[in-house]
């Protein structure tokens, strides 16, 4: 009993002196990897804590276990539309890039250490990838918000280039330890781990999204055990199929997060706890596993490699990676130095090791030793060649206060909150002004520490914190308020939707970009009274209560035959209206007045 006591006396300390550096590192900038790590060294057998810690197979299994937890975290927090626009140059970043930087790096190892070439390529492959948690805990405390092409491709990247790496650190790692088999088990080693863990990843992700939103359980603190029982099966599963449990849980957690999760908002915030003591606790035992005298000794060697990786390899191999993409030359100088090292290069130095391969202590140092300097040289800056490049914008602010649903069950809706940048479509309107449809409604405004109960006359401003509850399908359109760069989203023939009688076509198309002109003031309410009550694609309809009037997209017409074509064509009338002009709203209006 003593001895769990005191082992839980120390966890808790370690655990609280790395949230406590936390602190620290949001003022200095410095990246809260370095300084969990920087616990775990100080706590180590030539710290000052003096504990005794060199269990590479435990640090192993710890590691993965933490990584898994991260990843799922990760993928919950990145959207689908994320992975749709980034999903191209992120596999190719995941594949060609980390095959890239590992070989350049390989060959700049064997020449400095004065290795063999396959100890070389072994070492560059262990380095090669992106590492999820650092990307995500330095993106994340950054306070830039980069273009969300940009944005996305080193988060995706970060969270599927794990398989590449791993397949070059097991296979590089049999053939120096003389236990590989022949080329073509590796190269079915590289199709299961992609292919396996994909379809692990997605499959468990479905049936996870499933289970969750029909679980009904009564005590709400399950939904994100059951949640996170889906990030571990989804893991176990692939890896005993012979697949990348990394991928398969990323990928679980990118389909689970955008499916209909119940208890959404507290299960998040759950996991995100959890990957954060996962993390606290990986950087610790990592900082544990380290020896100080060890790194100084190699440190030279070291420095050369990381100088090599990171001002070479790694810009040529993200150069020739997103060369078809369409990226310009700021946005791959950033990709470049957003190749951020972390725990996952240190746990798999950790497989020679525990292989017995000739020399892997040496690489293991090394591997420290780099990912060390990456942590320092590219997360400290990160921010600051963002800035220097003229990339992203501060992330807005947030605020002061929450409002959330809790819910047991799934609801058809959501309280979004919204900060109001200068060239929104709300900056300097009243409420009453805005239009909007019924489903949506602002429930609060935060205006620096002052909370405004909304009213007709309430004004928004650039800075509001605006808490919007609104229906899921109607988002789409009331995000184009509040986001300048937004796009109209696309009106599917059926989509009903309902306004006041008293909201005019012009305030449709200035704020919501509904087809409808531009500077009309006839209310929808005097449209629905005329002759053909159509406005758009829109046929319009007494709403579910009497101050509202129903717009229905409906579905285009079928092509005209023969016989009506040629009547047309004799009279010169096409028989088709503009899709921003109706029969209500005169030429005239489409205008502002003079």
């Amino acid at each position: 009993m003593p001895s769990v006591a005191a082992g839980m006396l120390l966890v808790g300390a370690l655990v609280a002196l790395g949230v406590a550096s936390s602190r620290i590192s949001a003022r200095l900038g410095l990246p809260v990897l370095v300084l969990f790590m920087g616990v775990g060294m100080a706590a180590g057998s030539e710290g000052l804590g003096g504990v005794a810690f060199e269990d590479y197979a435990l640090a192993n299994g710890l590691g993965t276990v933490a990584l898994a937890l991260i990843l799922f975290n990760g993928g919950l927090q990145t959207s689908l539309a994320s992975v749709r626009t980034a999903w191209r140059p992120a596999l190719s970043l995941s594949t060609v890039g980390v095959a890239l930087t590992a070989g350049l790096t390989g060959l700049a190892a064997a020449w400095v250490l004065n290795l063999p070439l396959l100890h070389g390529m072994l070492l560059g492959g262990i380095v090669g990838s992106t590492d999820a948690a650092a990307v995500f805990s330095v993106l994340r405390a950054s306070g830039l918000k980069l273009p969300d092409r940009l944005g996305a491709t080193l988060e995706v990247e970060s969270g599927s280039n794990d398989p590449m790496a791993l397949f070059l650190t097991v296979g590089l790692t049999g053939l120096a330890a003389g236990t590989a088999g022949s080329v073509g088990s590796l190269v079915l080693l590289l199709v299961l781990q992609f292919g396996v863990g994909a379809a692990v990843g997605l499959g468990v992700g479905r049936v996870a999204s499933w289970a969750v939103e029909r679980a009904g359980l009564d005590a709400p603190g399950l939904y994100p055990v059951l949640a996170a029982s889906f990030g571990l099966i989804a893991f176990g599963g692939a890896a005993v199929l012979g697949g990348s449990g990394f991928l398969a849980v990323y990928l679980a957690g990118i389909v689970l997060g955008n499916g209909r999760l119940v208890f959404r908002r507290g299960t998040l915030l759950v996991l995100d706890a959890a990957a954060w003591l996962s993390q606290i606790a990986l950087f610790v035992l990592l900082g544990l596993l380290s020896f100080p005298s060890r790194l100084i000794d190699v440190a030279p060697e070291g420095l050369a490699i990381a100088l090599v990786l990171v001002f070479v390899a790694r810009p040529l191999a993200v150069a020739a990676s997103v060369l078809p993409f369409g990226f310009d030359a700021r946005e791959v100088a950033f990709l470049s130095w957003g190749g951020l090292k972390g725990a996952v290069p240190i746990t798999l130095a950790t497989f020679p090791l525990l292989a017995g391969v000739e020399g892997a202590e040496l690489l293991f140092n090394v591997v420290f030793f780099v990912v060390l300097v990456s942590a320092l040289a590219q997360g400290w800056s990160l921010s600051a060649v963002a800035r220097r490049l003229g990339i992203g914008r501060p992330a807005d602010p947030s605020p002061p206060v929450s409002v959330e649903i809790h819910a047991l069950r799934h609801l058809n809706g959501d309280v979004v909150d919204y900060t109001v940048p200068p060239s929104a479509r709300v900056a300097g309107q009243a409420l009453r002004d805005l239009a909007l449809p019924d489903g949506a409604a602002v429930m609060l405004v935060v205006r620096g520490e002052a909370v405004i109960v909304p009213r007709g006359p309430t004004t928004l401003r650039p800075g509001d914190h605006v808490f919007v509850a609104v229906r899921s399908d109607l988002q789409p359109l009331v995000d184009r308020l509040f986001d300048p760069a937004a796009e109209t989203p696309p009106l599917a023939p059926g989509l009903a939707i309902e306004f006041a009688r008293s909201a005019t076509l012009g305030q449709l198309h200035r704020f919501f970009g509904l087809p409808a002109p531009t500077w009309s003031e006839r209310t929808l309410g005097e449209a629905l009274g005329g002759d053909e009550p159509r406005v758009g694609p829109f046929r319009l309809s007494p709403g579910t209560e009497p101050d509202l009037v129903r717009l229905l997209v409906e579905p285009p017409a079928p092509p005209p035959d023969a016989a009506v074509e040629s009547t047309d064509a004799a009279t010169g009338d096409s028989g088709a209206l503009p899709s921003d002009e109706t029969p209500l709203a005169p030429k005239v209006d489409s205008e502002p007045p003079a």
